[in-house]
């Protein structure tokens, strides 16, 4: 009966308030130091981590829209301003199956469907595919190092067959540019590792977007201090 405080900011204004959207859809994308031409949408601090965690590890679907869209944008950054006639295949990085089961969902899948929504509303031609897999298991990535976490997933990624795809989801005529996308880079270990397996099927990925990317402790704004 009570109205749901917003999954950002904890304001009493609905699931996603006003200023957590604004912030969503509007934060220049920039940069991220994973792979050439990675980008992502916003820092992964504050609101868009309260909001990455409430889709991802809580279950607050609604929230796709909102973070598919943010998701969108930086594709749009990581492709340039002319991302070209040929149509674009979103490629999350996939999510072990243990903790698909444990969440009841596929975060990165639900996003970058979202994404491609986004950008086919624009005028792109984009669809998702969930085209990698992992080939052997791999460790939790909590609490392992940079170097610990690139030697984690060396060689754990594939692309699937295309006979194990559902037909909806094989993909289409040759031409597609493959565009990496995930909700969140740290070490950026788990994109190096997408872009290997892709680049191995000879899909060279055009480009790697997310949602948010890590922010180092000692860049972190303190409340109420101008950022960069």
């Amino acid at each position: 009966m009570l109205p749901a405080p917003c999954a950002g900011c904890g304001a009493d204004l609905g699931h996603l308030c006003p200023a957590c959207r604004d912030l969503l859809a509007t934060t220049p994308p920039e940069p991220a130091a994973a792979l050439p031409r990675a980008h992502a949408a916003a820092p992964y601090d504050g609101p868009v981590r309260e909001l990455l965690l409430a889709h991802k590890e809580r279950g607050a679907l609604g929230l796709a829209g909102p973070l598919g869209g943010a998701l969108a944008r930086a594709v749009r950054s990581a492709l340039g301003r002319h991302p070209g006639r040929v149509p674009l295949l979103l490629v999350p990085v996939p999510s072990a199956r243990a903790a698909v089961r444990a969440r009841g969902h596929d975060p990165t899948l639900r996003l970058a469907r979202a994404a491609a929504g986004a950008l086919r509303r624009e005028g792109l031609d984009a669809r998702a595919l969930p085209l990698l897999r992992h080939a052997r298991p791999v460790a939790d990535q909590a609490g392992l190092s940079a170097a610990e976490r690139h030697h984690n997933l060396r060689g754990a990624l594939t692309v699937r067959a295309p006979g194990r795809l559902r037909r909806s989801d094989r993909p289409g005529p040759a031409g597609y540019r493959p565009v990496l996308v995930d909700d969140l880079v740290t070490t950026g270990a788990s994109l190096v590792e997408a872009a290997r397996a892709l680049a191995a099927a000879g899909l060279p990925p055009a480009g790697a977007a997310t949602v948010a990317a890590a922010v180092p402790h000692h860049h972190r704004r303190r409340p109420g201090t101008p950022g960069r």
